[in-house]
C-alpha cells in the first residue's frame, strides 16, 4: 500500500470525525484517533514491523473508531465496513483489506487478536491504561457514555466497571508487556484506593442517613428560640398591662372615690372603669402564671418513653441518681431523644398559645373597658 492511499485515508477519516462526530463525545474524537495512530506506529516500530505491515497498521488505526459516527455499540463492525469500502475505491488488494478489517475487529473488548498487526493496534487503542493521564481520559469516557445514553453510570459505578476492565485486559505485544505493565499496575492500585474511599464514604453516608441530620437539630433550636422569644414578648406585654392598670386603679381610688359625695354621678363610671382595669390585671396575671406537674416519674415511664425530661416540671422532685439514669437512657436512644424534643416543642407551643389567648382577652377587655368608661363619664357630664 503506497503512501498516497494512507494520506487519503487520513484526510477521509479526519474530515468525517471533524464534521460528523456526535455532539457531546469527549473521548472518541479526532484527538483519540491521532493518539492511536501515533502509538500504533511507535509500538509497531518497537515490534520491528515491515514497511508494508506498518502501512496496513496505519490505515487500520485511522479507521478503527470511525464507526462511532454511526453507532456506539458494535462500532468496530461499522468501522471495518467503512474501511473496506474506502480501500475498495482506492483499488487496494483484497488481502490488505482483510488484514485492515481483522485489526479493527480485534479491538472489540474483550480482545483476542491473532495477527501481529492486530496485537499492535489493540495495545495502541488501550495504551491509556498505562499512562499518567488515565483518570482524566476515563472521566471523559464516562461523560461521553452518559451523553450517548449507553451507560449513565455514577463515578463509583464507573470505577467498578473500570476495575473489571483492568483485570480482564492484558497486553499483547512484548514492548507493552515490558514497558507498560508496571504503569498499568500503578493506575490499578490508585483505582482500588479510590474505590475503597468511595466505599467507606458510601458506608458513612448510609450510617449518617440512619441518624438525624443537622437540619433537624437546627430546626429544633430555631423553634425553641422563637418560642422563648415569643414567650418573653407575651410576658412583657402582660407586665405592661398589669403596671398600667395598677396605676389606673391607684389613681382612681385616690382621686375619684374621694369625690363620690360631691359628685355621685361619677360613681357608676368609676366602678365600671375600675372593674374593667381589675379584669385586665387578672387576665394578664393568668397569662403569666406558671403551671407545673408533680415533678416525678417512674422507670416504667422512661422505658415506655412517656416522660419529657427536658422540662423541669417533670423531674424537680426526683433524686439526682434517678434523673441521671433517665437522661442517660434518653441520650442513648435517638428516637426517644428526638421524640422528647418534639414533645417539649409541642408543650411550649401549647403554653404559648394559652398565654397569647389570655393576653388577647386582656387587651380586648382593657380596650372595651376604656371605651365604655370614657363613654360613661361623657354621658353623666353632658
Amino acid at each position: 500500500m503506497n503512501e498516497t492511499i494512507i494520506r487519503e485515508a487520513e484526510k477521509f477519516v479526519t474530515s468525517l470525525l471533524k464534521n460528523e462526530t456526535p455532539e457531546g463525545y469527549a473521548y472518541h474524537t479526532l484527538n483519540h484517533t491521532l493518539e492511536v495512530v501515533k502509538n500504533a506506529v511507535f509500538i509497531g516500530t518497537k515490534e520491528n514491523l515491515s514497511e508494508d505491515e506498518m502501512s496496513t497498521l496505519r490505515v487500520a488505526a485511522w479507521f478503527h473508531d470511525v464507526g462511532y459516527i454511526k453507532t456506539y455499540k458494535g462500532h468496530e463492525k461499522e468501522s471495518a465496513a467503512m474501511a473496506a469500502k474506502f480501500l475498495e475505491r482506492q483499488g487496494v488488494d483484497e488481502n490488505i483489506c482483510d488484514a485492515v478489517s481483522e485489526c479493527i475487529l480485534a479491538t472489540a473488548f474483550p480482545q483476542n487478536p491473532q495477527s501481529r498487526l492486530a496485537k499492535v493496534l489493540c495495545d495502541a487503542d488501550f495504551i491509556h491504561l498505562g499512562q499518567n493521564n488515565y483518570f482524566e481520559l476515563a472521566e471523559k469516557l464516562r461523560q461521553e457514555q452518559k451523553m450517548a445514553g449507553v451507560h449513565k453510570l455514577k463515578k463509583a459505578e464507573f470505577d467498578q466497571e473500570s476495575l473489571k476492565l483492568f483485570k480482564e485486559h492484558s497486553w499483547h505485544t512484548a514492548f507493552c508487556k515490558d514497558k507498560l505493565d508496571e504503569p498499568k499496575q500503578k493506575n490499578l492500585e490508585i483505582l482500588k484506593e479510590l474505590i475503597a474511599k468511595q466505599t467507606t464514604k458510601t458506608k458513612m453516608k448510609a450510617a449518617k442517613s440512619k441518624s438525624y441530620s443537622r437540619g433537624v437539630d437546627s430546626m429544633f433550636k430555631l423553634t425553641a428560640r422563637n418560642q422563648i422569644n415569643l414567650s418573653h414578648i407575651a410576658d412583657n406585654k402582660s407586665n405592661i398591662l398589669i403596671s398600667l392598670n395598677g396605676i389606673i386603679i391607684s389613681l382612681a381610688l385616690a382621686t375619684l372615690v374621694s369625690k363620690f359625695k360631691q359628685e355621685p354621678v361619677i360613681i357608676v363610671p368609676t366602678i365600671i372603669f375600675i372593674l374593667f382595669s381589675l379584669s385586665t390585671i387578672v387576665l394578664a396575671i393568668l397569662s403569666t402564671r406558671p403551671n407545673i406537674s408533680s415533678g416525678k416519674f417512674t422507670r416504667e415511664d422512661i422505658k415506655q418513653k412517656k416522660v419529657n425530661l427536658i422540662f423541669f416540671g417533670n423531674f424537680y422532685n426526683m433524686a439526682l441518681e434517678e434523673y441521671e439514669w433517665a437522661v442517660a437512657e434518653m441520650i442513648n436512644d435517638d428516637p426517644y431523644l428526638y421524640s422528647t424534643l418534639t414533645k417539649d416543642q409541642y408543650s411550649l407551643g401549647k403554653v404559648l398559645a394559652k398565654k397569647y389567648r389570655l393576653l388577647r382577652w386582656a387587651y380586648n377587655v382593657f380596650m372595651v373597658g376604656l371605651v365604655i368608661s370614657v363613654g360613661a363619664f361623657l354621658f353623666v357630664f353632658i
